[in-house]
């Protein structure tokens, strides 16, 4: 079931790295953006608690959650008595006010490519990729029900397009080349679950760009370590 896929927690202090003031993450260990967040926080060692909120049981509405985000959605950042949500500000702030790795490049026209890279997922990818065919083929299903083949195939459609416009964005084995940048750390979560669908797994497979992509971020420790727990 989703909702058992959904009730892991746990407890974060990367490398034992010391942090002077307490960082706490609100959100579920299987939100995609959600774990954006956490692996800039990886990537970057900063040392964090992860306060699961289970958006899916309405936790999400419950009072003290609203008052960190006022849609009551994942997830939420604190930080010595400040507060963020929306995830592109919560791993901005992470990798400005922390030392560590630049997950921001500092050329003007890649941090740009970086910041359009992050909107392609965030306003179109995520909504087919995940809101659609993932949550058709395999997540109604996990939780027993019959998939909506025309819902599934919407997703599939823009997920397409979304593929071949990041193919073509795409500089390399990491999507603004140098470094890894927040824009892997946008999408990374995303594909993550579109690999789990077949249709869309064989479309993710065409793309050599994104698969060499792939392959060079999924070795990675924060990749390995804020992997979703299923079953």
């Amino acid at each position: 079931m989703w909702t058992r896929w959904a009730s892991y927690s746990l407890r974060v202090n990367h490398h034992g790295g010391a942090t002077v003031m307490p960082v706490i993450l609100h959100g579920p260990g299987y939100s995609t953006y959600a774990r954006t967040a956490r692996l800039a926080l990886e990537e970057k060692g900063v040392a964090y608690e992860l306060n699961e909120v289970d958006i899916l049981t309405g936790k999400g509405h419950a009072p003290e959650h609203l008052a960190r985000h006022p849609w009551g959605k994942v997830p939420a950042f604190e930080h010595d008595g400040f507060t963020l949500f929306e995830t592109l500000a919560i791993t901005r702030y992470v990798d400005e006010a922390f030392p560590g790795p630049a997950l921001q490049p500092s050329d003007v026209k890649a941090r740009a490519r970086m910041t359009q890279i992050c909107s392609v997922v965030d306003s179109y990818g995520y909504a087919a990729i995940v809101g659609k065919l993932f949550w058709q083929e395999a997540i109604v299903p996990m939780q027993g029900g019959t998939p909506n083949a025309e819902i599934a195939a919407e997703g599939l459609k823009v997920t397409r397009q979304v593929l071949d416009v990041l193919e073509g964005l795409a500089a390399g084995d990491l999507l603004c080349g140098g470094s890894v940048s927040l824009a892997d750390l946008h999408l990374l979560p995303v594909v993550e679950y579109l690999r789990m669908t077949k249709e869309g797994g064989a479309a993710f497979a065409a793309k050599p760009k994104l698969s060499a992509w792939w392959e060079t971020m999924n070795a990675r420790p924060a990749v390995v370590k804020t992997r979703p727990k299923l079953g």
